[in-house]
Order: structure tokens, then sequence, then C-alpha cells
């Protein structure tokens, strides 16, 4: 399997290796399903249980126990779905058992809107100086092609050099269960990773390596996701930001700055990669509350407060 983590408990390993060798899901996911069953399969340990043996009153006190920890509802609502997805696998193999987490009841809330930065802030970000050295060339030709492809972080660093059509000016993109789709590289992209590839030559040559990674650390292995959010807090901090951005801060950018300047909905899903149309269709309430931001702002009758204050400015005076 593609993964270190390893459970003490046979059927819960067998829906990993499902997950992994038939749904193909990626390396960051299925590392998320192992945590999550680990957990469950520890905490049923401590009551002599297993997965197979859990009852449905077993897993309201697991999730009763996840309350108890003080997460927050969303970590509570991704663990359930984790191990919603591991009982109907178990149910499928075997339908005679059942499956007890129909009685599991999670928090309840609405989706929140994501976090973007403004058009101005990625100019900002993006207009640093960055110099001309390996780290530089290589993390301006990184934030460049996250927000000119709108890519998931896993995507970017799993970008081989093969994967690059300089002349078409697209990458290609692994995503979910593998999926590939072509991202789109503006001029600006274009321009910083021709830039970086020659610095990329240069290294791998004096450190005697070779790999296909396109986008390298230091030590001339391929470059991290954890390596790539702590460069984007250092330039967000270099940049005066308000907020410090995560790369997929720069993925809902894009994602809002295209339906904000008139892009169609299922463009931006298929540049996004999404499989459901639902998923994408949160960037049309953030760009309706950015719209109506703006028209509060500048509509002489945009808010109550402006109209209660037009109004009264235009009554004429009280007569006793």
């Amino acid at each position: 399997m593609r993964r270190e983590e390893q459970t003490s408990d046979p059927s819960v390993e067998d829906f990993l290796g499902w997950l992994a060798d038939v749904r193909n899901v990626s390396d960051h996911t299925l590392r998320a399903y192992a945590r999550e069953c680990g957990a469950l399969v520890e905490w049923l340990a401590s009551k002599e249980r297993t997965a197979t043996t859990a009852t449905p009153q077993d897993l309201r006190g697991y999730a009763a126990s996840l309350r108890r920890r003080g997460l927050k509802p969303t970590s509570i609502r991704r663990g359930l779905s984790a191990l919603r997805s591991l009982y109907k696998f178990l149910e499928r193999r075997d339908p005679s058992r059942g499956n007890p987490t129909t009685v599991l009841d999670g928090p309840r809330g609405g989706r929140p809107l994501p976090f973007v930065l403004t058009e101005g802030e990625v100019e900002l970000l993006l207009s640093l100086d960055y110099g001309s050295d390996f780290q530089g060339t290589r993390n301006r030709a990184v934030l460049e092609a996250i927000y000119s492809t709108g890519c998931r972080v896993s995507e970017l660093c799993s970008l081989d050099l093969d994967d690059l059509d300089q002349e078409r000016g697209t990458v290609v993109l692994r995503g979910k269960g593998r999926k590939q789709r072509l991202g789109l590289l503006g001029p600006p992209a274009t321009d910083a990773i021709a830039a970086w590839l020659p610095v990329r030559g240069a290294r791998l040559s004096s450190a005697g390596r070779k790999t296909r990674a396109l986008f390298l650390g230091k030590r001339c292995t391929r470059l991290t996701d954890r390596r790539v959010r702590q460069v984007l807090r250092e330039l967000a901090l270099r940049a005066g930001l308000a907020r410090v951005p995560s790369p997929h801060t720069l993925r809902h950018s894009f994602a809002t700055h295209l339906l904000d300047r008139g892009a169609n909905l299922r463009a931006v899903q298929e540049l996004l990669g999404h499989a459901h149309l639902v998923t994408t269709q949160v960037y049309t309430h953030l760009s309706l509350e950015r719209l109506r931001e703006v028209y509060e702002r500048a509509h002489p009758l945009g808010s109550k407060r402006k109209r209660a204050g037009l109004f009264a400015a235009d009554a004429p005076p009280a007569t006793r």
C-alpha cells in the first residue's frame, strides 16, 4: 500500500487497501482515512472491541469522545464521514452485519465560505523581489503556477518535467482519484517556469542527481507540500498581508477571481477538477458576498443604515 500508517485491525486494513488499490485515492486522502480509522481502532481496543464487533452504542460513545476532546465541528464531521465510508465498505462485504453508523449524528453547521485574497493582495505577493538564486526562482515559479492553474498543492508537488508543455502553456495535473486534467499557464507563470528550468538543471548537474520532479527542494528531492506552505507564509509576511494564506487560499482566490470577472461556472469546475458542480458553487456565494459589500459601500440605498440616513436628510422638518 502507498502509506506508512498501519492499524491493528484486519478489516480496517482491507478497507484502506481497497481505497488505495480500487478507488485509487491520493496519498493525502489515504493518510487522512488511515488517521481517522486508526483513532477509532485505538478507542475500540480500549473497550475490548474491534471494527467488526462494534455496536451502534459503541460508535455513539466514540462520537461523544470526539466532542469531549474539544475538536472543531468540521474535524468531528470529517472523522465521522471516514467511519461511514468504512462501514459501508464492510456492509458491502457482509450485508448481514448491517451498518452501525446509521445512528451517528454529527454536529450541524453550514459550510463556511473560504478565505480568499483580493486581486490586489495577490499582486502584492507576486510582485515581491524573489531574487535570481535557486530558492527565489523556484518560489516565484511555484506561486505563479498555483495561482495560474488553481491546482492543489499536492498536484503541484507531484508535477514531473514531462507534464509541462511550454509551447502550449499547459501542465498535466493529477487530482483526486488520479484523475487528470490540463492546467493553464498564463504568461507570468510560463515566464517564471522558463526562468526556473535552467536553475533546476544546473542544481541537478552540480549535485550529480537525476529526478523527474519539476519542482525541487534544496537537496534535489521533490518539493514537499510542507515546504510550499512555509515558503508562502514567509512571503506573505514579507508582503505585509493581513492574513497568512495557505496554498489552498491561492486556489480559492483563483476560482473567485475568475467568477468575479464573469467566468462560466462549468468552466471553473473543469479548471478546478471538481467532480460535482455543487462543490464549485461555494465560490458563487463568495463572489456574491463580495459583490454585496461593494454594493452596500457604493449604492445610496445599499444598506438600511444609509437608507434611513438618506430619507431622514430629505424629510421635511417636523411641525408642531
